[in-house]
């Protein structure tokens, strides 16, 4: 096969993937806390050449996800169990696979009375503990710190926990792990206590969606002119065998 073929073929492959990211920015647009992605691409200088030439053929190659995790607006909800960050940091929560990181403060309570994440996950403290609340008490409220605080008796108010926001030094680190979390992939967090939460509020997604359906637009023609080229290139190989089989 003519390499003009295998270096289309390599651009297809890597754009299908990249509309497949667009779609699933669109599709997330209205995801609390979803970050935006963007394929990353790279060519491929090691792949030999299918036939002598003292010009290099570069391939086209998928290079992994980037995600942009700038902040996204926060809307107001009027729940008390939303929350929102303003800032850098991330949420801890405890899964059966150890502990997640999200920006999705959409948060609830279980049958335990704990803090609960939209998946059932307890939320973390600061200190690493699920938090507990006293449905006796009534609607929990918070500063803008994270600390969490309860009717106590008498009318006084009592701390019950603070929530816990990790920073880390490389976002790089973290991993995708379906359900708006995120898995440290070793990376040590850092507790930040300058953290700013914003209670019944939660952040949208900082998805632009005329940003991704331009993208789509775009990719979609991309795709478009690689298929005519290869065709092209296969028109001119058949001609030219038909050519020389004539001579012949």
């Amino acid at each position: 096969m003519d390499n003009t073929i295998y270096v289309g073929l390599s651009r297809q492959m890597t754009l299908q993937r990249s509309l497949d990211v667009a779609a699933n920015n669109l599709a997330n647009v209205d995801t609390a806390g979803f970050k935006v992605e963007s394929l990353r691409v790279q060519t491929d200088a090691l792949t030999p050449s299918s036939v002598p030439s003292s010009d290099p053929i570069k391939y086209v190659i998928d290079n992994d996800v980037a995600r942009n995790f700038g902040q996204g607006a926060l809307e107001q909800t009027s729940n008390p169990l939303d929350v929102g960050i303003e800032g850098d940091g991330f949420f801890t929560v405890q899964t059966p696979a150890g502990p997640r990181y999200t920006r999705d403060g959409r948060f609830g309570i279980d049958a335990q009375n704990q803090l609960v994440d939209h998946q059932g996950n307890p939320v973390m403290s600061q200190g690493g503990s699920p938090i507990v609340v006293d449905p006796q008490r009534g609607e929990i409220s918070m500063g803008k710190d994270g600390t969490i605080s309860q009717a106590g008796p008498n009318g006084t108010t009592q701390q019950i926990g603070k929530l816990g926001v990790a920073r880390f030094a490389s976002l790089a680190a973290l991993k995708k792990q379906g359900d708006n979390l995120y898995d440290a992939a070793g990376a040590t967090p850092t507790s930040v206590n300058d953290a700013r939460v914003h209670q019944g509020m939660v952040e949208r997604s900082n998805v632009q969606p005329v940003v991704e359906m331009a993208n789509l637009i775009s990719i979609t023609r991309a795709y478009e002119r690689v298929t005519q080229m290869m065709s092209q290139t296969e028109d001119l190989t058949q001609s030219a065998v038909q050519r020389l089989g004539k001579a012949a």
